[in-house]
């Protein structure tokens, strides 16, 4: 379980910059509350994407949130780790504010880190931008029904795919993890139950129903048309008619 971290009111962005610069060193993190979007009543003006690039100035980052209540929403913001992992649109935002001559040095500080370390060549696009490496699309290609099931995948399934094998570090990790997805994905099995998509609907009610007992033939008049008894799978008597 996270850390519980004490909540942090501030009254605008200005008030948010000026905490960090003065606190962000000895503090471990806190839940920073910010405006919802089109809130009508709240004691504070600082918004979400405000507070984040001010956050990545001074090498903090956020690690997701809670609902308070109708206009409050609590961000969690901590100083970055050494070793933690950054996503691509982080990397972006780190590069605009240092264009904008706003990174502070505890945030170049983060940034070399990330440099000598790999994890900045090796940032992370977000869900709605996954691009999966050649490697594993190569070996997906080799088995078509782990194609055909990375076909019917959604984006959050294709996205966990994507992000556990992007963070491994040396190749026979990710030579073993492509191997085991990829048998996972032939097995018809998803990193996260999902709904069934509309070919799969379809193919599932194409199906011929299993009966248990076989209608048993009967000598029918074509103008005098009989019901013939026989039992469903759950044991319950359904007319058929023959002619």
């Amino acid at each position: 379980m996270p850390k519980e971290l004490p909540i942090l009111r501030l009254a605008d962005v200005a008030a948010w910059k000026l905490w960090l610069g003065r606190e962000g060193a000895a503090s471990e993190g806190v839940m920073l509350a910010t405006i919802k979007k089109g809130a009508k009543e709240a004691q504070t003006t600082l918004r979400y994407d405000e507070a984040l690039d001010e956050a990545l100035c001074f090498g903090w980052i956020d690690s997701g949130g809670r609902r308070l209540d109708e206009n409050i929403y609590l961000y969690r913001f901590c100083p970055r780790k050494a070793d933690s992992l950054w996503s691509k649109r982080n990397v972006n935002y780190v590069e605009r504010l240092e264009r904008e001559l706003r990174m502070q040095p505890a945030g170049r500080a983060t940034v070399e880190q990330a440099k000598a370390n790999g994890r900045w060549a090796s940032a992370y696009s977000g869900s709605g931008s996954t691009e999966m490496p050649p490697d594993f699309l190569v070996a997906l290609e080799k088995v078509p029904a782990a194609k055909a099931a990375w076909e019917e995948l959604n984006k959050g399934n294709r996205w966990r795919i994507y992000f556990r094998l992007n963070n491994l570090k040396t190749a026979a990790g990710r030579e073993k993890r492509i191997q085991t997805d990829i048998e996972m994905l032939a097995r018809g099995e998803t990193p996260i139950p999902q709904k069934r998509t509309q070919s799969q609907t379809q193919t599932r009610k194409a199906r011929p129903k299993d009966i248990s007992e076989p209608v048993k033939e009967e000598s029918t008049d074509a103008l005098d048309k009989k019901a013939v008894i026989r039992k469903t799978r759950r044991g319950r008597n359904m007319p058929v008619y023959t002619e």
